[in-house]
């Protein structure tokens, strides 16, 4: 009898019309499999839904807070149901961008120079201040982010002082934390990691949009950005970031995929961050990756949904 998943999609955050459609996609590609697989919006009644529909594996297709922090995850354990993807802490250790990157540098993985700025700093001491703090720590350009959203939300790149102020409150309307960090110029790559004890980095992608930004618009809008597979980089440089990104994913403890994020600057790589649950859609990086090593997308859900029933 075919295994019973569910794709766990939709959700509450900030990114649910990504998760709806990297839900759907994956939906599609488990039936051509064989599965027994329903489609699940993850509302306020999920643990309901879950007994009702009686799956034996959730399938994550979720993004962004409740489905990427270690949230869902939680639930998922205590009703002892398998699911794809990284566990409790390593996702909520890989959402949020600042303990990622104090985590690198402590394992000496390279990351732009950055600063935090609080809700409570700029409530107690003032914009002002925590703009001078932000210029005085990272300098310009700068990239203000707020620390727990995905796809790009809540981002702002900052290139005049004047700007900073904006970009910080910008970012306190999704969090309460605000990562602002040295911007580096240079080319955007992306490694995705698949695997669990013995985890690989799949081929390697640069990425270019037409606008120069690869922000929420260009990558989720067909023909508003380039996947060019493999980068324009010498091979020793594409080892370097392929090691750094296994390295990333065992330092947060993740398992099953993800996606490691990076700025190349010449001869210097810089880790920004780390995606446990990257984008599944028809314009998305992982299954890119994934098909220039040859394994076409249903054979990708696949290998994800026996990667989650190892113990």
């Amino acid at each position: 009898m075919a295994l019973k998943v569910g794709v766990l999609c939709g959700g509450r955050s900030a990114e649910r019309e990504v998760s709806l459609r990297s839900g759907e996609a994956v939906y599609q590609a488990l039936l051509n499999c064989g599965y027994d697989v329903v489609k699940i919006d993850v509302g306020f009644d999920i643990a309901e839904q879950i007994k009702q529909h009686q799956i034996e594996l959730a399938f994550l297709a979720l993004h962004g807070k409740y489905g990427e922090d270690g949230t869902i995850q939680g639930l998922l354990e205590l009703l002892d149901i398998p699911y794809t993807g990284s566990g409790v802490l390593a996702s909520a250790i890989a959402i949020n961008k600042i303990t990622t990157k104090k985590l690198f540098k402590l394992e000496g993985i390279p990351t732009p120079d950055f600063t935090v700025i609080t809700r409570n700093e700029v409530s107690n001491l003032g914009l002002d201040q925590a703009c001078k703090k932000a210029l005085d720590l990272v300098g310009l350009p700068a990239v203000v982010k707020a620390n727990t959203q995905g796809s790009t939300i809540g981002i702002s790149f900052v290139h005049q002082a004047e700007q900073m102020g904006a970009a910080i409150e910008e970012s306190l309307k999704y969090d309460q934390d605000v990562l602002v960090e040295k911007f580096i110029s240079g080319m955007e790559v992306t490694a995705s990691v698949l695997g669990n004890q013995d985890p690989v980095a799949l081929p390697l992608i640069e990425i270019t949009s037409v606008t120069g930004v690869y922000d929420y618009q260009a990558k989720y809008t067909p023909g508003m950005s380039d996947h060019i597979i493999p980068p324009r980089l010498p091979e020793e440089t594409q080892n370097k970031i392929k090691q750094l990104a296994v390295k990333a994913f065992q330092v947060l403890g993740c398992r099953g995929l993800g996606r490691v994020d990076f700025m190349v600057q010449g001869s210097e790589v810089y880790a920004l961050e780390v995606n446990t649950l990257p984008g599944m859609t028809a314009t998305s990086l992982f299954p890119d990756a994934a098909r220039y090593a040859g394994m076409e997308f249903p054979q990708l859900v696949d290998k994800l949904v026996k990667l989650a029933l190892e113990k």
